[in-house]
């Protein structure tokens, strides 16, 4: 078995074959989220792959410096030492870049944060954007007037998908499928048409040119109201596997060349609450032994298939808020099988 995954397996995924099971995170100063973001990231093998071939040791202001403190305590979570791993560093490194401690924060816009920081503070400028292209979905935003059929293409990228969600039950396939619905736009939503010379009705649409490694779901479960913020608990389903193509099948450019749209779930972060005060947690697949865990900062706890899906929501206000799912590769596929 040991030699067949290592023909297929990278060399960051063999350190995990001495670990049994996964490292918890100690709760300092309500940085929960920042626990359930780095049990992720320690489980996406692509990032972690990449910060080791990373030469920091020139690194300007160590203390600073947040893919350095990042690589540091991912490797950490990677031994095989039993107790939580020490990140006190890694918080004081966040709180240096303006991301404070004692508040609570959003899991998506703490992840581009960080995502941000690392294009800003690595100094290898290729291997920083091979990391942002993990999770670079890139697409084109069409605006069509409907007075006069003039069409303005605008080529963008993300680096998650917002799905918004209905207060009743969802799935994530309808909610992607919602997503690249073409949309009008009328009355105080009109926008200018250059060849009318005023605004006027138009459509909108988004199609995908390509799809990342890392697909990384937000489920836009934070609404605004005119005085405050409202947590929607509704149902919504996600599969542990899905095929891109199959969803959303008019969603795709005519220059996206991409043939496995495939991909399967390996993280889910969860939110437990109310909007103004809540808690994170995650469910992460482990790499090798494909079994499911369930991380709540310091306390790790092998789980199923069955207890991740409580976090659909519905009667629970424990509720699945961002996804992650890999893409599956002709061999990603073979490396799933043989780990299993």
């Amino acid at each position: 078995m040991t030699c067949t995954l290592q023909g297929f397996l990278p060399r960051v995924i063999l350190m995990f074959l001495c670990v049994t099971g996964m490292r918890g995170l100690s709760n300092h100063h309500l940085s929960c989220c920042v626990n359930a973001m780095l049990q992720t990231l320690c489980a996406t093998w692509e990032l972690t792959d990449l910060l080791d071939r990373w030469e920091s040791s020139g690194a300007r202001a160590p203390g600073h410096n947040v893919p350095l403190q990042l690589k540091r305590v991912l490797s950490s979570m990677r031994s095989s030492t039993p107790q939580p791993v020490y990140h006190q560093n890694f918080l004081h490194c966040l709180e240096h870049n303006c991301i404070q401690m004692n508040v609570q924060h959003d899991a998506d816009e703490l992840f581009l944060s960080v995502l941000n920081l690392i294009q800003q503070q690595m100094d290898d400028k290729a291997l920083a954007l091979e990391i942002q292209n993990l999770y670079k979905v890139s697409v084109e935003m069409h605006l069509q007037c409907l007075e006069c059929t003039s069409d303005k293409t605008q080529i963008s990228f993300l680096l998650s998908l917002p799905l918004h969600i209905r207060d009743e039950y969802n799935t994530l396939e309808d909610c992607m499928a919602s997503y690249f619905e073409h949309q009008e736009l009328r009355g105080r939503n009109c926008c200018y048409c250059r060849q009318c010379g005023t605004k006027t009705p138009s459509k909108q649409g988004v199609k995908l040119l390509s799809l990342p490694s890392i697909l990384r779901i937000q489920l836009k479960r934070f609404r605004n109201n005119a005085s405050a913020t409202q947590k929607l608990n509704c149902k919504v389903t996600f599969p542990e596997t899905f095929d891109f193509s199959e969803i959303v099948n008019d969603a795709f450019s005519s220059e996206f060349a991409q043939r496995d749209c495939r991909y399967t779930l390996f993280a889910v972060v969860v939110h437990s609450g109310h909007a103004k005060e809540g808690h994170y947690t995650a469910f992460v697949r482990h790499i090798v032994n494909q079994c499911w865990y369930y991380t709540d900062d310091s306390h790790v706890k092998q789980t199923s298939w069955e207890e991740v899906k409580t976090a659909y929501g519905g009667g629970y206000r424990h509720t699945a808020y961002m996804l992650m799912y890999r893409r599956v590769s002709e061999a990603g596929g073979h490396q799933a099988e043989n780990s299993a």
